[in-house]
């Protein structure tokens, strides 16, 4: 039974811890009962590169790290902790004996050893990889089990489960063993429109099916309870309801309030990812290029477009040309000309659409009248083209949004929002999220101690639109489509040139 508003309100001392555990840092955040932030403390750890191309850390690492935020967040904030959420890095895998001891280190997702993996992928029948409705990528939790099967076979002999990241932390906490649908549908071993998981696929790339873990229905599930160890670990009360946790992608869609069909958020830091809500999902096309994926809701799911380069891609530029955030952002309000050069932004590959690591960045359209200023505004303008690339994938998928939600620390000159708006011909909604992830996960976490129901914890963190809209201005949509296509053209001539 969910708690009132107003005896939420006369227990100030309720608070909710969460865990977000991302690929170089955790945080910890603790929230009070009606979602609001009181205190949020992170600590990083290493990510090792042994090979090229190979991404992976010690868990332990991660344990340590969880261990010192939440003594540190928890001192701050000075709450009595009700209720633990997690969020998590996706796609990686931990391999773990029968007592959730791991076996080597976590391989992650931003690991490419298993790219060899993928021709079994592509050799599944047509109907099979329909199923998956995703992208096939070698750093994703199928493909790199798949590798473990092949290359270290004694690792999997000894392993009883095959974890996500989020997982194995949920596993130290309350000693069980279990996934949830937001991260076991970003594995490619799941099947997306019968939501479980798809042992076909699982065999038929060399998986074996018992090192999968049981599915709670949702990622608000209470699975499990604080164990005594860890609580002492934590400086918490043991028996504290721990929530299945979710994807660090589906929990901040969560605690930013982007929870209903029609809705979305563009989010643009060192990437871009674009996130729209679904309602029930149907098999994919045969070659997929965006994702889709369980929601951290009881039933939804959500569309998303992930491009690579995106503030990365500016700062680069930005340190080329000893050119300061202020200085580039001010370039934005310079109107583009149809001669203006184009940047082809994609100096580490790029994901939505084109799925090609090899993609290479460049000027194009260079004249002796061009200066730096044009070169910087052209920088701008090819993160927005490959933003709205990867919006029009999303289109074509059947995306339901028709206005975005515009988050990220690289988003905030109102000369950049315009013409991020403009590139896009989408209306903006500027929000401030305040830590997406953590909140969501302290939201996951009320759930599960009965503190609130679902309907309570979206009013919680339903965005307040009430501020600006950047509108897009329909008297240059057609210079934006002119200028896309070019884009467009000048890519593809690159891509056949090497």
């Amino acid at each position: 039974m969910s708690t009132t508003g107003s005896d939420r309100s006369a227990r100030p001392e309720l608070g909710l811890l969460g865990i977000d555990l991302g690929t170089s840092s955790v945080k910890a955040v603790i929230t009070d009962a009606r979602a609001v932030v009181l205190a949020q403390v992170a600590r990083p750890y290493a990510v090792d590169h042994p090979g090229r191309g190979w991404s992976q850390t010690d868990p332990d690492l991660w344990w340590a790290a969880v261990v010192e935020a939440t003594r540190a967040a928890a001192e701050t904030a000075g709450v009595n902790i009700s209720g633990i959420g997690l969020a998590g890095q996706m796609h990686g895998v931990v391999m773990v004996d029968d007592d959730g001891h791991h076996l080597r280190p976590a391989i992650l997702w931003s690991d490419s050893r298993a790219v060899d993996q993928l021709a079994a992928y592509r050799s599944l029948p047509a109907a099979a990889i329909r199923r998956l409705a995703n992208p096939l990528s070698p750093g994703m939790f199928g493909p790199i089990l798949a590798w473990l099967t092949a290359n270290e076979l004694d690792v999997v002999a000894a392993a009883r489960w095959a974890l996500s990241p989020k997982d194995w932390i949920r596993f130290r906490l309350t000693g069980t063993a279990a996934s949830e649908p937001s991260d076991a549908s970003a594995t490619l071993l799941y099947d997306i429109p019968g939501d479980g998981w798809d042992l076909e696929v699982a065999a038929a790339v060399g998986v074996d099916p018992r090192l999968l873990p049981s599915l709670v229905p949702h990622s608000a599930a209470r699975s499990g309870s604080l164990l005594a160890p860890a609580a002492a670990a934590l400086g918490l009360p043991a028996g504290i309801p721990v929530a299945a946790g979710g994807g660090d992608t589906a929990v901040a869609a969560l605690g930013s309030g982007i929870v209903a069909t029609g809705q979305g958020q563009l989010t643009l830091g060192t990437g871009i990812q674009i996130v729209v809500p679904d309602e029930a999902p149907t098999a994919g096309p045969a070659t997929p290029v965006t994702h889709l994926y369980r929601a951290a809701t009881d039933r939804g799911w959500y569309r998303m477009a992930a491009a690579l380069n995106g503030g990365s891609t500016l700062d680069w530029v930005r340190r080329l040309f000893d050119a300061s955030w202020t200085e580039l952002y001010a370039t934005a309000e310079q109107p583009i000309s149809q001669d203006a050069p184009i940047f082809l932004p994609h100096l580490l590959g790029e994901r939505t659409p084109y799925l090609d690591p090899a993609l290479r960045g460049s000027w194009a359209l260079l004249d002796p009248r061009h200066d730096r200023r044009d070169l910087l505004r052209s920088a701008l303008e090819g993160v927005a083209l490959t933003t709205r690339a990867a919006w029009n994938a999303l289109q074509s998928a059947g995306c339901p949004a028709t206005t975005l939600q515009l988050a990220g620390g690289g988003t905030t000159s109102p000369a950049w929002q315009q013409l991020l708006a403009d590139t896009l011909q989408v209306d903006l909604y500027p929000v401030e999220v305040v830590a997406a992830s953590g909140r969501g996960a302290a939201v996951l976490g009320g759930r599960a101690a009965e503190i609130f129901d679902e309907p309570e914890a979206v009013a919680l963190v339903s965005p307040d639109r009430a501020g600006s809209v950047v509108t897009a201005r329909p008297a240059l949509a057609t210079r934006s489509a002119e200028r896309f296509d070019r884009f467009e053209r000048l890519l593809h001539a690159q891509r056949a040139a090497y």
